[in-house]
């Protein structure tokens, strides 16, 4: 027996040797290159190059239904001062993610927005970078995508709300549509973005509400349906209406930054005139209500979802007339996290494999640490801490040892996320705008991210050689996380001096104001004069020189993107025109993909 014993445990042990030796060497146990390890016990991301994924053995990573179904991911929209930093702010106030709201320009306290997290933010009163703010209300998980609000608003606009899955449009009552509002609405449009309407300023005396339905349908094409109707503006705005329950809101102004109280009424209470306390208010409600039924049609979300109605909601962000009441109905209202388009077609949040995209990079969020974060939308699946992911452009595999949840500049490392949740994975430059990771075997690509056509050019240069090291990298980091794009004249080799572009001038603000501030670098501008009008050529540099030697591109500045990838500049659009129509070759495009690298 003892002998028979011997033979067996050879054979086991040789056994295991051969398989040892014959396996790759990349199955071995403990095999891992480490790419990266942070420090200060910040994020942590290895790197593994030429490893196969070994999602193969691993459970699925399906995110379950009710995590889903309880998300809402939305991003305001709005013109210049229509309220939308402290509307951001009312919401946070009602969710409880804070407990005290200042108005941005309070000068009493010098409170800034919760949302402002940028020093050059806190200094103008102004949103300037896009932020994530996640929050609970009602057993629903919210985040809210902040945008920038300003004049010059970035691409970085139009990039988060490749993320968004609902949109809210902020109109300023006193004044209606602005055009910032519009050329928003048109990127929502595109991007298919059910679009909720809220009419700020209700405190202050403001258009009439059928005047603000006409010129929005009349602007936009998209049909109002009021959820909510409000009574009187400015001094006499007693409350809003809420037209499907009969159920009239009453406020009273609350404490500065805190919620205000509310009472509600029924619309057929006998005492409703007494309540009110002003004829003239209730008898306009009264002919108001009557009208209602037969002007509007009634709410159909799938027209909602397919962007040709939109639900309409009426308050005061300043003093929360109507806040709460929008935020409720909006959770019953806005989709939950949808199926996404991908390379092979659309792809559903509960598919079994985790998903996602990067639509936003940003470097320095913590100057301490230096870090660079990649901002990620995830869409299906469920994210685990020290989950193996592939990265659709290289096909190498990352692991991700944790992430962070987002709240403005403050981060906490979280154990798992959910379609709908963004989260910050720490980038060290593996990651670029556009890029798909996923789990799995089959490969995933969600569309990329385009650069939309600048306005405003200039030249930056550096004035001190002795900084040209820093200048460099904090270009480059700037570069790289979109804060605006970067050209080159025709013919330049890489030692002339780079050309900012960007949607509006204030960008060029931010990326000397952060040189200084974050790298210790001076720098200058100088504009590209007269140019207002950027346009890629899908055609190849050949065509361009032969179309300039027939002299049709006269006054047409050549440049190059940072992919050498030809970039017209005209100074407007006449000369625009006469170009598209001379040289119909050389398919002029207001908007250029980055290109795959496989």
């Amino acid at each position: 027996m003892q002998a028979l014993f011997f033979i067996f445990l050879i054979t086991v042990v040789c056994t295991l040797n051969v398989s040892a030796f014959t396996a790759p060497r990349n199955t071995l146990v403990g095999y891992r290159r480490v790419a990266l390890s942070a420090r200060n016990g910040q994020l942590k991301m290895s790197t593994i190059e030429g490893e196969e994924s070994d999602t193969k053995s691993k459970k699925p990573y399906a995110a379950p239904e009710k995590e889903v179904i309880r998300r809402r991911n939305f991003a305001i929209i709005s013109h210049p001062d229509a309220g939308k930093t402290t509307m951001t702010e009312k919401l946070l106030l009602y969710g409880g993610a804070i407990q005290d709201a200042g108005a941005v320009k309070t000068r009493a306290s010098q409170r800034k927005a919760t949302s402002d997290w940028m020093e050059l933010e806190k200094q103008r009163g102004i949103s300037i970078t896009s932020t994530v703010l996640s929050f609970e209300y009602d057993g629903h998980a919210i985040n809210l995508l902040d945008t920038p609000g300003h004049q010059d608003f970035s691409e970085d606009t139009y990039r988060t709300l490749a993320a968004a899955d609902n949109s809210v449009m902020l109109v300023d009552a006193a004044k209606g549509l602005e055009p910032q509002t519009k050329k928003l609405f048109e990127v929502c449009r595109l991007r298919g973005l059910p679009i909720f309407t809220f009419c700020n300023k209700m405190d202050r005396p403001a258009l009439s509400p059928f005047d603000l339905v006409d010129q929005i349908e009349g602007e936009f094409g998209l049909q109002m349906c009021p959820v909510v109707w409000p009574i009187g503006n400015g001094d006499r705005f007693k409350g809003v209406l809420e037209r499907d329950s009969g159920l009239i809101y009453l406020f009273e102004k609350g404490q500065r930054g805190k919620k205000a109280e509310e009472t509600t009424v029924r619309l057929d209470d006998p005492g409703l005139r007494g309540i009110l306390g002003d004829d003239q208010l209730f008898d306009q409600l009264m002919e108001d209500v009557e009208m209602l039924d037969g002007l509007f049609e009634p709410l159909d979300m799938a027209r909602v979802l397919a962007g040709e109605q939109s639900p309409m909601f009426f308050g005061s962000a300043m003093t929360n007339f109507g806040v709460e009441v929008f935020l409720r109905r909006f959770l019953t209202l806005g989709q939950a996290p949808p199926a996404r388009t991908t390379a092979a077609g659309p792809l559903a949040p509960t598919h079994p494999e985790f998903t996602g995209f990067v639509f936003k990079l940003q470097a320095n969020l913590d100057p301490k640490h230096r870090d660079r974060l990649a901002y990620v939308r995830v869409c299906s699946g469920k994210f685990e801490k020290g989950m193996k992911v592939t990265h659709s452009r290289t096909k190498k595999n990352v692991n991700l040892s944790a992430a962070q949840a987002l709240f403005a500049s403050d981060r906490e490392t979280v154990e798992t996320a959910y379609p709908g949740d963004i989260i910050g994975l720490n980038n060290p430059g593996v990651f670029a705008i556009g890029d798909t990771i996923y789990t799995g075997n089959q490969p995933v690509k969600y569309p990329g991210i385009p650069s939309f056509s600048p306005e405003c050019f200039s030249y930056i240069r550096n004035p001190n050689p002795s900084k040209y090291k820093n200048y460099r990298k904090g270009l480059d980091q700037l570069m790289e996380e979109g804060a605006v794009q970067l050209l080159r004249a025709y013919g330049d080799d890489g030692n002339g001096n780079p050309i900012l572009a960007a949607v509006g001038t204030l960008q060029f603000d931010v990326v000397q104001y952060r040189l200084q501030d974050e790298y210790g670098v001076e720098t200058i501008l100088e504009p590209v004069g007269g140019y207002s009008i950027a346009r890629w050529a899908e055609n190849s540099w050949e065509e361009i020189k032969e179309e300039t030697a027939s002299g049709k591109l006269f006054g047409v500045f050549l440049a190059k993107d940072q992919y050498e990838r030809p970039v017209l500049l005209f100074k407007n659009e006449w000369k625009l025109n006469s170009v598209v129509q001379d040289c119909p070759d050389l398919k002029l495009v207001p908007w250029a993909m980055a290109p795959e690298y496989e």
